[in-house]
């Protein structure tokens, strides 16, 4: 590969990295804008392919004003943080490491409080038996079972949601998965992806609390 190739492979990186970067803060403003979230919930993280960092969105920042300046870029290798960050990462860090580590290409995650999944759980229902009913829901989103009731930013959440997300053969098989009393955790390409799987089961959970 010649110098220039390089150059024009860097800048490409650089470019999708940015879009990445700015696509976490467009959904959390959105997410805010349909009270998925108050202003200084939620959290989203994205791991580009081959790169050994993880950028993930910071520690109570509203997220109202939430773009790329601000976005925490943080070098992990075996849990270990090894360049601390000029602005506090989420709470939730370890669950977004635990689905990242592996992962071989670009992939999202996103973790919010959608309120009618929230509801639903309260009420003692598992999300992925409410969606086996609605074809516009499994055909394109694949819902795991709840992760039990856990203290927020434990690592115990952030152990057990990891494992909700696998199947039998040890690999992740599912596109979403609900916490109770908290809310949800989507993993997907890219943020706007992973927002949808959580868009599709809020949009079934409304309807099933409406008939029951």
């Amino acid at each position: 590969m010649t110098t220039q190739d390089q150059k024009q492979k860097h800048a490409t990186g650089r470019a999708r990295s940015g879009k990445m970067l700015t696509a976490i803060g467009d959904v959390m403003r959105e997410a805010y804008k349909r009270g998925w979230i108050t202003t200084r919930d939620g959290n989203c993280s994205v791991r580009m392919r081959n790169r050994p960092f993880l950028y993930i969105t910071p520690s109570g920042w509203r997220k109202t004003i939430l773009h790329p300046e601000h976005i925490v870029k943080i070098k992990i290798k075996s849990k270990e943080i090894l360049e601390i960050p000029p602005l506090r990462p989420s709470g939730e860090l370890w669950m977004h490491w635990n689905l990242l580590k592996d992962v071989k290409k670009t992939t999202s995650v996103l973790h919010l409080h959608p309120t009618y999944c929230v509801a639903a759980m309260y009420r003692g229902w598992q999300l992925n038996d409410i969606v086996k009913d609605f074809p516009e829901v499994f055909r394109y989103t694949r819902t795991g079972p709840n992760v039990p009731r856990l203290e927020a930013t434990s690592q115990d959440l952030a152990d057990q949601t990891y494992e909700k997300f696998l199947g039998k053969d040890g690999k992740i098989a599912y596109d979403i998965v609900g916490q109770e009393c908290h809310g949800v955790t989507a993993i997907a390409g890219n943020p706007w992806d992973a927002f949808e799987h959580i868009e599709r089961v809020e949009h079934i959970c409304k309807i099933v609390l409406a008939a029951s």
